[in-house]
């Protein structure tokens, strides 16, 4: 038995949930979310309450019963309080601004690093050294998060790099004489 689709996702004052034809659909004040649904499980409104039930005991069935109710919870969070993910930048001359429509980094390398900024994604730069991601779609916030990330990840000797507000980056010492 499921432990996560067993209980059912409630769903927040200012938020429109609805299912019709295979297609799952939440709504609130930060914009809106649609998903297919798979044939495997049945979801059903009640109220304020979004519930998820396998259509048999097959496992394949009873894998997609967490999986939906858990992508159903994500998307009635991202349309009433959103995602956000924070990063710091640590680096001599490291610094990120927004012009525009495309995210400007200067990462010690020859050439800034310029990229654009995603259709439902916000990025906005607090201070030369911070950058906040927000949105709506989890998995679209941590996917730009990740890929701003990659451009220069932390190093464990000095600890440059871009890295997320949260992370503990483990140092290592240095070369002995």
């Amino acid at each position: 038995m499921s432990r996560v689709g067993k209980y059912p996702v409630e769903v927040p004052q200012g938020v429109q949930v609805a299912v019709a034809a295979g297609m799952f659909s939440a709504k609130g004040r930060l914009g809106e979310l649609k998903m297919p649904l798979s044939d495997l499980v049945e979801t059903k409104v009640d109220g304020s309450k979004v519930v998820v039930a396998p259509k048999s005991q097959e496992r394949q069935s009873r894998m997609m019963w967490g999986t939906t109710r858990a992508l159903i919870a994500c998307m009635v969070k991202g349309v009433s309080s959103g995602y956000v993910k924070s990063m710091e930048i640590t680096g001599t001359g490291y610094r990120a601004a927004v012009a525009g429509k495309n995210l400007e980094l200067n990462l010690g390398y020859s050439h800034p690093v310029v990229y654009p900024i995603p259709e439902g994604i916000r990025i906005t730069c607090e201070r030369p050294t911070a950058i906040k991601v927000e949105g709506v779609d989890k998995r679209l916030v941590g996917q730009v998060a990740a890929e701003i990330r990659g451009f220069r990840g932390p190093e464990p000797y000095k600890g440059k790099g871009i890295r997320y507000s949260d992370e503990q980056i483990r140092r290592k010492e240095g070369k002995k004489k």
